[in-house]
C-alpha cells in the first residue's frame, strides 16, 4: 500500500491528459453560429452513433476514474 501514492500523482496526470483529450475530440452542437447569434431554431435531436459514442462514453468513464483517482489521493494523504 505504500507505493500507491507514489504512483497516483503519475496516474493522474496520464487520465488528465486522455481526460483532456477525449473532450477536444467531441464535437460541439451549437457551433460558432449560436454564440454569435445564430438562429436556435434550426437545431435538431442529435442520436451519438459509433465513434461518436464510443468517445463520449470514454469522456464518461475517463470522468469518473480520474474523479476516484483524487478522493483515493485525499484518503491516503
Amino acid at each position: 500500500m505504500s507505493s500507491i501514492p507514489g504512483i497516483l500523482p503519475y496516474i493522474q496526470i496520464i487520465l488528465s491528459a486522455l481526460l483532456t483529450g477525449s473532450i477536444l475530440i467531441q464535437q460541439s452542437e451549437a457551433g460558432l453560429g449560436g454564440a454569435f447569434g445564430g438562429d436556435s431554431f434550426s437545431t435538431t435531436h442529435h442520436t451519438r452513433r459509433g465513434f461518436e459514442r464510443t468517445i463520449f462514453i470514454w469522456t464518461i468513464v475517463l470522468s469518473v476514474l480520474f474523479a476516484l483517482s483524487t478522493f483515493l489521493v485525499l484518503i491516503t494523504q
